[in-house]
Parts: structure tokens; C-alpha cells; sequence
């Protein structure tokens, strides 16, 4: 069945012709918190890589509706095998697709591409007001200094993470479809 599955991957790699990076899942029998990771370039056979849940975090895993489609996506913490690198993995209620931040890859253009830092994770519930609360020369602003137009109701649940000794993270949500970034400090 293996082999099936090497096989059935390099040719689909071979055919494939887009520049951008796929991710096939192909979940292992042996480990119920594992998964079999293919990525596609075009230029390259598939690299496979382990991807598992964190054991290092205390909270790894959070129920949150992020698409506000009414069906609850789960978000784990998760460890790339290949790289040792943690990211987000984010399994999407409806069945439709699943994603990865981090793992390696920088995380929202904010400068890190792994979150073991995250000593907080927990949902940011929909309908909160956040804002960015550092300003362009790095300084952390108070409520008052932000401008209400800068001030971002979530109209779904996002996903907070936060370190708690150095108390800098952010939440990340969804807006039109995409994936934003609200620094937090």
C-alpha cells in the first residue's frame, strides 16, 4: 500500500506543473495523531514528512468556528518531524480543507516560522474588539492612543497565541478568506 502511494505521489509530481507548493495528507495506520505529509515543487520529487502533534505544549489543541460557517475547526499545535520546527495545523469543520502555518514557513509576513514560543493558545472569541497595540517604532500603545477606525471587532473567533514570559503574540483570524495577523503585546 506504501509503495501504491510513493508511486501514485512522484507521478503526480512529475505531471504537475504549478508553482505552488501543495500539501497532500495521507493519514498513517499506526499513529492516530500522525499524519503523512507530501509536499509538490515542480521541479522535485515529493519530500515526505512526519507531522505530529506537540507534546511540548500543555494546551495543543482548540475547537474555534474561524470561517463563521457555524461548524467548529479544530487547531492543533503540531511538530514537523523533518524540519523540528512546530506550526499551526488548522482542520477546517466542514471537511473541506486543512492548513498549515508555520512548520518552517514564516507565519503571516510577522517574522518567526515556528511557534514553540506559544505558551498561551486559546480561542479569541468572535465579536471581541482587538487591536494592533504596537506602533511603527516598536513602542506598546494603550487603548486610548489607538484610533477607533485601527479597532478590529473579529467577525468570527480567531486563534490567540501568546508568550507568557516575554508577553508578545497575536490572534490570528480570518477576513474575506484570508488569513490576518493582529499583534498583541
Amino acid at each position: 500500500m506504501k509503495i501504491r502511494i510513493l508511486i501514485l505521489l512522484s507521478l503526480i509530481a512529475i505531471s504537475c506543473k504549478k508553482e505552488k507548493q501543495t500539501i497532500i495528507e495521507t493519514p498513517k495506520k499506526q499513529e492516530k495523531d500522525t499524519l503523512e505529509i507530501a509536499l509538490k515543487t515542480t521541479s522535485e520529487t515529493p519530500k515526505t514528512d512526519t507531522i505530529v502533534l506537540s507534546s511540548k505544549h500543555k494546551t495543543n489543541k482548540i475547537l474555534c468556528d474561524l470561517d463563521g460557517d457555524g461548524k467548529n475547526e479544530t487547531v492543533e499545535i503540531v511538530r514537523s518531524t523533518k524540519s523540528d520546527k512546530s506550526g499551526l495545523k488548522i482542520t477546517f469543520g466542514n471537511g473541506k480543507r486543512t492548513d498549515f502555518l508555520g512548520l518552517g514557513n514564516t507565519v503571516l509576513a510577522q517574522g518567526f516560522d515556528e511557534i514553540d514560543w506559544a505558551g498561551i493558545f486559546e480561542k479569541a472569541p468572535k465579536g471581541e474588539m482587538y487591536w494592533n497595540n504596537v506602533n511603527d517604532d516598536g513602542e506598546i500603545m494603550a487603548e486610548e492612543e489607538v484610533k477607533e477606525e485601527d479597532k478590529i471587532k473579529l467577525p468570527n473567533d480567531g486563534i490567540f497565541i501568546h508568550a507568557e514570559e516575554s508577553c508578545g503574540g497575536g490572534i490570528i483570524y480570518i477576513k474575506k478568506g484570508k488569513y490576518e495577523w493582529i499583534q498583541q503585546e
